[in-house]
């Protein structure tokens, strides 16, 4: 654990606020993140997964609660009454299919080519049911925010920031799905 808490501070032996060489610092010409952008995310990113069902539940529940116009798009559990959410197993079952994704994306940083494709495709299926680019960037504000809520000190500011960079360019790959949900134009 020492280990992890000396990379999120950035203490200087290997933090991602301390790579090293002017390397760390060149974006990745297909994503636009840095070395350093991509060790924050990763870094953290392992700390929210210890608690992976937890944190999903978490994060949907806060979401539907801040913004709960889009739970009729959930038929599953649409009808549940937001207290009883965490209980309900198809919940579940969707939280941890948002934290996979999640996953997905970080674990995918370093090969653009599979993360454009992985990302359209959730587009396409989430256009499929009309859920609105907005809805994604309500989740975002509220993934961000469970970011910090969770890992306290943890987030740097740099960590925040490289957060909120990996998922903007996420969800633009994302939204060319969203528009395209039967896969004409790729």
């Amino acid at each position: 654990m020492g280990a992890i808490l000396s990379l999120l501070f950035g203490s200087g032996d290997g933090g991602p606020d301390s790579m090293e060489g002017p390397a760390a610092d060149v974006p990745d010409e297909e994503t636009g993140l840095t070395p350093r952008q991509k060790r924050a995310v990763v870094v953290t990113w392992d700390l929210v997964k210890q608690d992976m069902k937890g944190n999903g539940v978490e994060l949907l529940c806060r979401f539907f609660k801040e913004h709960p116009e889009y739970l009729e798009k959930f038929k599953a559990f649409a009808t549940t009454p937001l207290d009883d959410l965490p209980e309900n197993k198809k919940f579940q079952a969707h939280a941890n299919s948002v934290m996979y994704a999640v996953t997905s994306v970080v674990d995918n940083l370093d090969d653009p080519g599979c993360l454009v494709e992985m990302l359209k495709k959730l587009g396409q299926n989430h256009g499929r049911r009309n859920i609105p680019e907005k809805a994604f960037l309500d989740l975002k504000a509220v993934l961000l925010q469970l970011l910090k809520d969770k890992l306290g000190s943890h987030l740097s500011p740099y960590g925040e920031e490289a957060w909120d960079k990996t998922l903007t360019t996420a969800f633009t790959v994302l939204f060319e799905g969203l528009k395209d949900p039967e896969g004409t134009n790729t």
